[in-house]
């Protein structure tokens, strides 16, 4: 079984029952990280599989701690033996080093997963926030607008996303010029 397949299998034994609308969210996520493919040369189903992975630590079955990054990568990590790439990057998909530091978990998550290269970072920056809860394309303004308004602003959510909504900005703005160089010269970077 190959990577891309084994994660699909995983991420919907984990979500589709108890949590339909993470996995549809998930498998919009892939389909964003699938069309990145272009520019992403090799690491393109390294960042599909970390993408329809990046939320299964919401599952009930796996979720220790309550942060998902960090109860998904555990689980990745010493349930599933998982490409450390894939590990490292659901733990810190989406600034969760920042969220890590709200829940008073920065230490934890710092300490058991290196960062992943940025490029592939904010790769899924890009395709988790701008992807709806839904699985449907949105822009990253209206993602974390609608984040906000489903957490409510006062929350550790919350809280942490507007901390992080000018990194976000800034990745999704780095990843769309990458796919629009690469268009112009029809090259992977």
């Amino acid at each position: 079984m190959g990577l891309t397949e084994w994660a699909y299998s995983l991420s919907e034994s984990l979500l589709s029952e108890p949590l339909p609308r993470r996995w549809a969210h998930s498998l919009g996520v892939a389909t964003r990280a699938r069309s990145l493919g272009p520019i992403l040369g090799d690491d393109a189903e390294l960042l599909e599989a970390a993408a329809v992975l990046h939320d299964i630590g919401y599952a009930p079955a796996i979720a220790v701690t309550g942060f998902h990054p960090l109860d998904g990568a555990r689980f990745l990590r010493h349930q599933e033996g998982a490409d450390e790439r894939v590990v490292r990057l659901v733990a810190h998909h989406s600034c969760a080093l920042l969220e890590a530091e709200e829940r008073g978990l920065r230490g934890d998550l710092e300490s058991e997963f290196e960062l992943e290269q940025a490029d592939l970072v904010d790769a899924l920056i890009y395709c988790d926030m701008t992807t709806t809860p839904d699985g449907t394309q949105t822009t990253s303004s209206e993602r974390l607008a609608e984040i906000v308004h489903r957490y409510g602003p006062e929350t550790v959510v919350a809280r942490f996303i507007q901390r992080a909504e000018p990194e976000i900005h800034a990745a999704v703005q780095r990843v769309e010029t990458r796919r629009a160089l690469a268009s112009a010269d029809g090259q992977p970077m």
